[in-house]
């Protein structure tokens, strides 16, 4: 099956078109801090409750929230189930969504 030259020329456009997009990507994938998904669940798991895991991940505002309510349980179950989500999530979601 030989394939026309109209036909080449949409192959070889897709591909530039998806050159393009990986490059554009392809900052966006780098760290850009040395934040760990991993140290990050096991700080929301274990130190939840007064929300050390808030301030590792550069979110002081809500590391004080945290503290403020600590004497309730509700920063400990929100710490826990956020510990599990950073530990289920992949490292390239991970990144995008937290090293900004």
């Amino acid at each position: 099956m030989t394939l026309t030259q109209a036909e080449k020329d949409k192959i070889e456009a897709k591909e530039r078109y998806r050159a393009g997009v990986r490059r554009k990507l392809a900052p966006d994938l780098e760290p850009r801090s040395g934040r760990d998904r991993i140290l990050a669940g096991l700080l929301a798991i274990v130190f939840g409750s007064i929300g050390i895991h808030k301030f590792y991940m550069n979110r002081p505002g809500w590391g004080v929230i945290y503290i403020l309510f600590s004497w309730s349980f509700i920063p400990g179950i929100a710490g826990f189930i956020e510990g599990i989500y950073y530990l289920c999530m992949s490292d390239q979601s991970f990144r995008l969504k937290y090293s900004r």
